[in-house]
């Protein structure tokens, strides 16, 4: 089984800020995937579930949705997101490794689509993930990708303290073996596993000032930047007083009339032969 290392972590304000990341980027998510009643969906990395569930709600009773996740702390808590929303019955969520899934020998080869989002990132063997995500889904099922380019990011105005603290973060993942910017290679590690690609396209993911969804943006940005601090200073690219400074400057930019915000997750589609 490959070692991965999830820079993040899952300490609660942490899942605080993924539990309001699924809220923000779901619908654009659900939309591009295109589910229908009755499929079977398998969700690696999972989470909070919270994407597992309104996979869920699309498929419908007729359809099932096994998600994966390595955490048990994120499992519990997605756990009880569920149970506060009466949803406890809508997924089946599991707790395994996403280079070792947990399913059982008559499970393999039978679900229509396969999905990740934000896991490659997180893997030193994305290309291993996603031939074992090829295995599961049957002739004609789909295996979808969704994972961050970070070279995509930008902010406006600039905010050259922010920009510093954002650029020692991206070394963390070289630091640990990881790629950053895997979202342009999606297509690519789709190939490479066995799968015919179909589709590739960009799911927007910014906002700007007056849009009421703005904090949240960039509370997730701070959130991504606190979570890693360890890490980020480890890089010795930048102190402790730098850090400081850089989310301090960046909280003055969010209270400007013309802050905005521009990202998007990359995202790709293949068909197994």
């Amino acid at each position: 089984m490959t070692e991965t290392r999830y820079v993040h972590g899952t300490e609660p304000d942490e899942q605080k800020r993924l539990a309001r990341l699924n809220d923000l980027l779901n619908r654009r998510s659900l939309a591009a995937l295109r589910l229908a009643p009755g499929e079977r969906v398998l969700d690696v990395g999972s989470g909070l579930g919270q994407m597992s569930r309104a996979m869920s709600r699309v498929v419908g009773p007729s359809g099932r949705v096994i998600g994966v996740e390595r955490s048990a702390e994120q499992i519990e808590r997605g756990r009880e997101l569920a149970h506060a929303a009466r949803e406890d019955w809508l997924a089946d969520i599991r707790q395994g490794d996403a280079t070792a899934l947990p399913l059982r020998e008559e499970e393999w080869g039978t679900f229509d689509v396969a999905h990740a989002r934000f896991l490659l990132e997180h893997v030193p063997d994305p290309l291993a993930v996603v031939r074992g995500m090829l295995r599961v889904v049957r002739p004609g099922g789909r295996v979808v990708l969704e994972d961050d380019d970070h070279d995509v990011f930008r902010i406006w105005p600039e905010v050259p303290a922010a920009w510093a603290v954002w650029h020692a973060y991206l070394a963390t993942y070289a630091k640990l073996g990881l790629d950053a910017n895997i979202g342009r290679r999606l297509v690519d590690i789709l190939h490479q596993a066995g799968a015919a690609p179909v589709r590739n396209d960009w799911l927007f993911f910014g906002s700007c000032a007056g849009d009421p969804d703005f904090a949240a943006y960039v509370d997730n940005l701070v959130g991504i930047l606190v979570g890693a601090r360890a890490d980020i200073l480890a890089t010795k690219l930048i102190d402790e007083a730098g850090h400081a400074r850089g989310l301090a400057d960046l909280r003055e930019w969010q209270k400007l009339p013309q802050a905005s915000l521009w990202y998007a997750a990359a995202w790709a589609e293949g068909r197994k032969p």
